[in-house]
């Protein structure tokens, strides 16, 4: 593997929150240059000039701790944002996002931790209603959906599992059913069913939210749309 192939590599694993999906994959990554190997700079790129902040911060902050664990010397820049100066500025530092945008640095940072927090549960939830339906499609019965063990999900649904696994690890969610809440207490079978129609409603709109969001970055860019 090349330098430049490590470095695709690591930031095949950061991912957007709510999409579940690698910013390798959703057209983030505008340039990687490396240099002796062991420094490397990268370039992202947003949808929008006016992405949210934090969220923009959550993206170059993630891509330069997958980075730094490979290489020796990490630049990440945020291209075409209005707050690509601070941003770029307070992730080079290593600062938080509360020292670069000035205010109450308690609720700032609280609102940055609860910004992941909200995207994660929402990603989980979207998560299990995809697991659900891979698992109906494998021969699993409907009603026995809330009853089914989460390592017989994984056995039967191994790739949409691994989705909810991804979730669970990073909210800290720890379960033995196949369908449980945020809390990790297991979905009972008269609750499973309007809660599956209720996470499809949160699987249809995050689906929505990325169509649309490739179509700004492919306009903005001119990128070829793929497929």
């Amino acid at each position: 593997m090349t330098s430049r192939d490590a470095a695709w590599s690591a930031l095949g694993q950061v991912r957007d929150p709510e999409l579940d999906r690698p910013i390798t994959e959703l057209g983030f990554v505008a340039d990687i240059v490396v240099k002796h190997g062991s420094a490397v700079r990268v370039e992202l790129r947003l949808p929008t000039y006016f992405c949210a902040p934090n969220f923009a911060w959550l993206m170059v902050a993630d891509a330069r701790d997958a980075l730094a664990a490979r290489f020796d010397r990490v630049d990440v820049v945020l291209l075409e944002h209005f707050a690509s100066d601070e941003i770029n500025t307070g992730v080079a530092a290593v600062s938080d996002f509360a020292a670069v945008f000035p205010g109450d640095v308690t609720a700032v940072d609280a609102e940055l931790v609860e910004l992941r927090s909200v995207f994660e549960r929402k990603a989980h939830t979207a998560a299990q209603e995809r697991m659900a339906r891979a698992l109906v499609a494998a021969g699993v019965v409907s009603e026995s959906l809330a009853t089914l063990s989460w390592a017989a999900a994984r056995e039967t649904a191994p790739e949409a599992a691994a989705a909810v696994a991804r979730r669970r690890d990073r909210l800290g969610i720890c379960s033995t059913s196949a369908f449980c809440d945020d809390e990790g207490v297991a979905l009972r079978p008269d609750t499973l069913p309007g809660w599956l129609r209720f996470a499809q409603t949160v699987r249809v709109s995050i689906e929505g939210n990325a169509g649309f969001c490739r179509g700004l970055l492919e306009t903005r860019y001119g990128l070829a749309r793929a497929g």
